[in-house]
């Protein structure tokens, strides 16, 4: 479930705390967390709603102004049901302090060594990934994928392993190393750090 940029930081400060989406079926839980840009929101209800029931006060607590306007944005597209979805900001990603933590000792750099190995088991692929981000801010999903001979929306789920592990971050194109992939990076195996290419 996506947000546009201006409703997160409606929903930052507690304005916003309604989504409506149409969907074949649900992509969140109740009790589920979903992580974006301003930290991990918490799924309170997920419950499927008549358009013709919508409020003004449902209007308001998604970000609209007025029942008219949300109504105009949950026309269906194709089979499904409206599912009104609500929540609330439950705190931080804790990936962006994991991002921070750039002291690393002989503990977390093992620790870090035995989670890229894990990633590589099937085809070595993270040592090439993570040099490749590190040569320029910014490099793409599309750069990378070109590079090491994958397909771009299996580097993006691959990207996604390493930000796990508080050692990539997203920017508005593109990716980077963190501080704590900066850190690391330089210390890992050399079979980590400097294999050579498939």
């Amino acid at each position: 479930m996506l947000f546009k940029a201006a409703l997160l930081n409606l929903i930052a400060d507690g304005s916003v705390t309604l989504a409506f989406r149409h969907w074949r079926r649900p992509t969140v839980r109740a009790g589920g967390t979903l992580r974006t840009a301003i930290g991990v929101l918490l799924i309170e209800a997920v419950e499927a709603v008549r358009a013709e029931d919508l409020t003004e006060d449902d209007a308001r607590r998604s970000g609209f102004v007025s029942r008219d306007a949300l109504l105009k944005s949950v026309v269906p597209r194709g089979e499904g049901a409206l599912y009104r979805i609500a929540f609330s900001r439950l705190g931080d990603d804790p990936r962006e302090a994991l991002r921070l933590e750039d002291c690393l000792d002989d503990i977390d750099l093992a620790d870090l060594t035995a989670s890229l190995a894990r990633l590589d088991r099937d085809r070595p692929w993270t040592a090439a990934v993570l040099r490749l981000i590190g040569q320029r801010d910014g490099t793409t999903a599309v750069e990378i994928a070109a590079a090491i001979r994958l397909e771009k929306p299996v580097v993006k789920r691959r990207i996604r392993q390493l930000k796990e592990l508080g050692l990539t971050e997203s920017l508005s194109s593109g990716y980077r190393l963190s501080p704590r992939g900066r850190a690391a990076l330089p210390s890992l195996p050399k079979r980590v750090s400097s294999e050579e290419d498939d």
